[in-house]
């Protein structure tokens, strides 16, 4: 399977949301907000995307300051296309957008907490919160 790799800058918030649904990334995600998810894609500074055939399959979008940390913010691969290396890939291509000298810290979703460790990823015990006031 052929997966080409991008980083755009103009990804339509009705793509993002429908990979949104096929990742089950949507459980957490405003997916039938399109003003919001539009919002959320035209403020990261990182938008990482994989295609099969034209077809969005995965995407990362990242807030980065370029020089010390990034922030992943989403992951989500196609479940159909999980577990071939989609999601390491942009992982890998998100950190060389930020740059390396950058660390990347993400929010595991519940269902994907064992997927990062496998991946080479640490796991962090201080990350703190204040929920969505909507």
């Amino acid at each position: 399977m052929t997966i080409a790799y991008a980083v755009e800058t103009e990804l339509a918030a009705e793509e993002f949301a429908d990979v949104l649904v096929r990742s089950t990334l949507a459980e957490r995600r405003p997916v039938d907000d399109l003003g919001r998810l539009d919002q959320m894609l035209r403020r990261a500074d990182i938008v990482v995307t994989a295609r099969h055939e034209g077809v969005l399959v995965g995407v990362s979008r990242a807030l980065s300051d370029g020089a010390h940390v990034t922030y992943l913010a989403d992951l989500a691969v196609d479940v159909a296309h999980q577990r071939v290396g989609i999601g390491r890939e942009l992982i890998r291509r998100t950190r060389d957008a930020g740059g390396l000298g950058c660390t990347l810290v993400l929010l595991a979703a519940p269902a994907a907490r064992g997927y990062y460790p496998k991946i080479g990823m640490q796991a962090h015990d201080s990350c703190w919160v204040i929920p969505r006031d909507r």
